[in-house]
């Protein structure tokens, strides 16, 4: 049995911890933007794009002022016109309609996978119309959707494809010819946020928009500085999103442990595959065989969702549904629901995430483990 709480407390992401990690180098990139005082495109801006250009393989990296923002100046990028469809997986957070919505974009909700939770692929056909122009995989959780197919339908009906890799930032996804590419480098662009609990997170909010193609890379950085090539001149209607300098600096820092924290998670979700996997009632998180894993999730599934969170809150483990109410459920997006989506509503009745972060201690995990087996031997 488990003693009826742990001796700290088990948070979902501690950023507290990953700070004094790093504490040293992050205090002193502040301190180097504070003492310049170019807190707006100052010079560690572009450097941190040439770093995550660097580790990403992308042609381009245009930073903004959030991941929302990211979407938004993509779709705008594209040129695409009120009355379009974009098809986009019904279980995702709200920003990826929402910017299709504000710009009279219509979102089509697509059903997803039940064993990935990311967009079903083999129905992808069916959403498609006269009026598609764009897909959006939202690699959610932390693994590639099946771009290899993706790809191959958005090329023979002529399609965009952004991906929405806000939760997935150094995922590997190999296709079937051994070529390797990193999560939001292989569509027409890519989309990420640097929200504090994102793998790569910032102090604030923050955003990049990755392409190969550098006339929408141009395009894009004229979008995100009020479409403006050179100052006052304003070609292009645009908004003003601009990744900070503090936030760019913290960032820099941070990209140098990127890949080193994804191990981590790597290592907790192996742990917690050892101590969960064999337990009836439980299904813990499917591994596609085409695409890495950074965990930015560990999303289990289970019948009894809803009475192992309750027992794990009690006992001081946070534990969280991601998210409460699917998209076409949405009080403002149900003008845009034309379709039922079973395999979301059955997989998000399920689905239950536990704490995953670089900093967790074994003995937490083991805590954690422990006590969904206490509550599922009660039930038996």
């Amino acid at each position: 049995m488990t003693s009826h709480h742990f001796s700290r407390e088990i948070r979902i992401v501690d950023l507290v911890a990953q700070y004094h990690l790093y504490q040293e180098e992050i205090d002193t990139a502040i301190r180097e933007v504070l003492t310049a005082a170019a807190f707006i495109q100052g010079p560690q801006v572009s450097s941190f794009e040439q770093a995550l250009q660097e580790y990403t393989g992308a042609g381009a990296v245009i930073s903004c002022g959030n991941g929302t923002d990211a979407l938004q100046i993509a779709m705008m990028a594209l040129g695409l016109e009120p009355g379009d469809e974009v098809i986009v997986p019904v279980n995702t957070y709200v920003a990826t309609a929402e910017v299709l919505a504000l710009l009279r974009i219509t979102p089509v909700f697509a059903d997803i996978d039940p064993h990935t939770f990311l967009l079903d692929d083999r129905r992808l056909h069916l959403y498609i119309t006269p009026k598609t122009k764009a897909i959006v995989p939202v690699h959610l959780f932390g693994q590639c959707a099946n771009m290899e197919t993706i790809l191959n339908i958005a090329a023979q009906h002529n399609l965009f494809v952004i991906e929405d890799t806000a939760q997935a930032l150094g995922a590997v996804y190999t296709f079937p010819d051994g070529r390797q590419q990193l999560a939001g480098t292989m569509g027409t662009m890519g989309t990420t946020s640097f929200f504090p609990t994102k793998s790569l997170g910032c102090y604030g909010d923050g955003g990049a928009i990755f392409t190969h193609d550098a006339l929408y890379a141009e395009k894009m950085r004229m979008i995100a500085n009020h479409g403006q090539r050179l100052k006052y001149h304003h070609e292009l209607v645009g908004v003003n999103s601009r990744l900070d300098t503090l936030q760019a600096a913290i960032l820099q820092v941070k990209l140098k442990y990127l890949q080193q924290e994804i191990h981590k998670r790597n290592d907790i979700a192996a742990f917690y595959d050892r101590e969960l996997g064999s337990i009836a009632g439980l299904q813990i998180p499917a591994r596609s065989e085409y695409s890495t894993h950074v965990f930015h999730q560990y999303t289990l599934q289970t019948k009894h969702r809803d009475a192992i969170k309750a027992y794990l809150v009690e006992r001081g483990i946070p534990a969280v549904l991601y998210y409460p109410l699917l998209l076409h459920r949405q009080k403002a997006y149900q003008a845009y629901n034309s379709d039922t989506f079973p395999v979301a509503e059955h997989v998000h009745a399920h689905m239950l995430s536990l704490p995953i972060h670089p900093t967790m201690q074994e003995d937490e995990v083991v805590f954690i483990c422990s006590t969904i087996k206490a509550f599922l031997a009660a039930q038996h």
